[in-house]
């Protein structure tokens, strides 16, 4: 019998990673790097189950076996194709029949394998452990600001010989605001959120600080894990400024186009009580007209400047410029290396 063992992340790098879920199973989250050779599709999969639960296991295992023994020689190939010359791991949702009938597969055809003790599921239950009391690896740098100030795209462009960028918005597919999902589709999973980030910190250097944006405690639909955002609250804070006619423009450039225009509307329509009757009318005559300057400048003064950071209880550790986002990397920089200086 092909032996079972426990998650680590050292398997990540060092084993083939097989996901042998449905395709559905596996689009809502799976281990980083894993490959999907499913051995039964989504129909098939409700079929067996509801097999299991009118006839019992013997019936519902010897279904399986009709389904998907003449697919057993295609998949022992796609997978040691994948596997090229590594060990293989199997995992499915709890380590159960399916992970092991293909692990049983692979070590009779000849191949190292070994199955996930758990499955799917150890595996989620240790993300979710390691954001429960979540200890940054090194320290976090959280740069907060004004809608417009150009944050994500400072971050993203940070020298990643000296800093880790961890960009939130972007695992999430939104932006954290009113117009966060335009031009974007957050329908990724909370599970796979929380997987994307776990692995992003997980290969984190050690030898330099983790930049990231702050946020609130959800982006879009997507929440931040375990007490992360308590730790970002407690970890060091920048605070950048830009012009308003730098952050016009920054927006205009993101949000200026065509296609664009309907989910821009639909935005707007969702804060129409709060922007007020005539200010909605301005802001929805600007977008018709596709003023995208003037609707940008509108929300900043009338909306974004007037509910984020409204009462801001904390004071940053530096505040800068990103008007230059050069000028504000070797600002943070000098900054940085005096806070480690003793």
């Amino acid at each position: 019998m092909p032996e079972k063992i426990t998650f680590t992340p050292a398997l990540l790098s060092s084993h083939c990673i097989i996901d042998v879920r449905t395709p559905l199973e596996f689009a809502e989250d799976h281990l980083p790097g894993a490959v999907n050779v499913p051995i039964l599709t989504n129909e098939e999969r409700v079929e067996i189950g509801t097999l299991y639960k009118q006839t019992g296991p013997q019936q519902a295992r010897q279904r399986g076996l009709e389904l998907t023994c003449g697919r057993f020689g295609a998949m022992v190939g796609e997978i040691v194709a994948r596997a090229a010359g590594r060990p293989i791991l199997t995992y499915c949702w709890r380590g159960g029949l399916r992970s092991l009938s293909m692990a049983i597969l692979l070590e009779m055809s000849g191949y190292p394998v070994v199955q996930l003790r758990g499955g799917y599921k150890a595996f989620r239950n240790m993300v979710m452990d390691s954001f429960e009391d979540f200890m940054p690896p090194v320290p976090l740098i959280v740069v907060h600001g004004m809608t417009g100030t150009g944050k994500t795209t400072f971050i993203n462009g940070l020298d990643q010989l000296k800093w880790t960028s961890i960009d939130l918005e972007g695992l999430a597919v939104h932006r954290g605001s009113a117009f966060g999902e335009v031009g974007l589709d957050q329908s990724l999973s909370q599970k796979r959120f929380d997987t994307l980030l776990w692995d992003d910190f997980r290969r984190a250097p050690t030898d330099r600080p983790i930049v990231l944006e702050g946020e609130s405690q959800r982006i879009g639909r997507i929440s931040l894990p375990g007490n992360l955002y308590e730790v970002m609250a407690d970890s060091c804070k920048i605070w950048c400024n830009a012009s308003l006619e730098t952050r016009v423009r920054r927006l205009a450039v993101e949000y200026a186009r065509e296609e664009y225009r309907p989910a821009m509307a639909a935005a707007l329509e969702r804060i129409r009580k709060k922007l007020g009757g005539q200010r909605y009318a301005e802001l929805s005559g600007m977008l018709s007209s596709w003023d995208i300057e003037g609707l940008g400048r509108g929300l900043i003064e009338h909306y974004y400047d007037k509910l984020y950071y409204k009462n801001r209880p904390w004071t940053p550790d530096l505040e800068m410029d990103l008007e230059n986002y050069n000028d504000a990397e070797r600002l943070l920089a000098e900054f940085w290396n005096s806070r480690r200086q003793p």
